[in-house]
């Protein structure tokens, strides 16, 4: 009898609580195991459930892997928000110091996916991710930071989208596969690639980066 009355409690919860129920429990079966171990089984092991409500919600376990890629974009993005609205108005040099540190937590510290991206069998996922990733970063700092820059200077560098898209999409190959390279390195990366001077007056025509 208290059997049946958990399992009836269990279903009864409401959809979108049961949803995020099983994103949970897939994210946490990814740090533990790994991409490979997410299954409808283990899923519906881990949050109580027959496979069948799993399905009910999810069309396959590819589905609930691209909904956690894009919470974790999310997460990248909504940190690059906030250091955004933290800079210093020509502080470029902790700008840019603090922007790296940010690359680095996300690419080591948060990234859930970091010990199986680098797997063969997962190439198509870690292009998905990557290409999603730096496509949602590229339109933040577009939104913020470059086009704030561009309402009082000159920006120095031509197809300025496309210039950030290779330079995001750059230092997170660079970081993947060097992690020990300093972030001395990275910030010098960035100078040249956007033609950023040392810090100086606000009226400078420096970086497309600088807060305004």
């Amino acid at each position: 009898m208290t059997a049946r009355r958990s399992a009836r409690s269990r279903l009864s919860k409401q959809p979108d609580e049961r949803r995020s129920e099983i994103v949970r429990a897939t994210r946490a079966l990814v740090v533990e195991r790994g991409v490979a171990a997410v299954t409808v089984s283990a899923i519906a092991d881990r949050v109580g459930v027959t496979r069948g409500l799993i399905y009910h919600y999810f069309p396959d376990t590819g589905a609930l892997i691209d909904l956690i890629c894009e919470d974790h974009i999310d997460e990248f993005v909504a940190d690059i928000r906030r250091w955004d609205a933290a800079r210093t108005p020509g502080d470029i040099d902790g700008a840019l110091l603090a922007c790296v540190r940010l690359f680095r937590h996300h690419l080591h510290d948060k990234d859930l996916f970091r010990k199986d991206l680098g797997r063969s069998e997962n190439a198509g996922l870690y292009i998905r991710f990557v290409d999603r990733a730096v496509q949602a970063i590229v339109d933040c700092l577009q939104a913020t930071t470059v086009e704030a820059y561009q309402r009082r200077h000159r920006v120095d560098i031509d197809n300025v989208a496309e210039v950030f898209y290779v330079l995001v999409f750059g230092l997170i190959g660079l970081v993947r596969a060097r992690p020990g390279v300093p972030d001395d390195v990275l910030v010098a990366i960035v100078r040249q690639t956007l033609h950023l001077d040392p810090n100086g007056p606000d009226s400078s025509p420096t970086a497309s980066i600088t807060k305004e």
